[in-house]
């Protein structure tokens, strides 16, 4: 059986590998070695923030909700408006609620007047 040679192959993997990391820094994306790693721990960040990205988005849009009830000087908090909204059984989500606080605040003024 003839020899076979991996030239062509360790070729394609290592361009594949290096054009992953462009624009990485130093070492990272110009050594294989380093790239590979850069890639590994890419992966694993991204991995975690994609379940993260979904907690931060909802902070924000708590912290508009009350700056919104904030703005209106109404005497509810964000954990009251939430239970009254809950208990009124008004489904309107916290993004749609943040939504409205912000660029629609006549609309949050009606919901707000429906739960209290």
């Amino acid at each position: 059986m003839a020899r076979v040679k991996g030239g062509k192959t360790s070729s394609k993997r290592r361009r594949n590998v290096l054009r992953m990391v462009k624009g990485y820094r130093f070492a990272r994306s110009k050594k294989e070695r380093a790239a590979r790693e850069a890639i590994f721990h890419a992966g694993k960040y991204a991995f975690a923030h994609r379940r993260d990205k979904k907690n931060d988005f909802r902070k924000l849009w708590n912290v508009r909700i009350n700056g919104g009830l904030d703005a209106m000087n109404t005497k509810l908090s964000y954990s009251k408006l939430i239970n009254a909204l809950k208990v009124k059984k008004v489904l309107v989500n916290r993004k749609m609620l943040a939504e409205l606080a912000e660029k629609r605040p006549e609309s949050f003024m009606r919901i707000i007047k429906q739960v209290s």
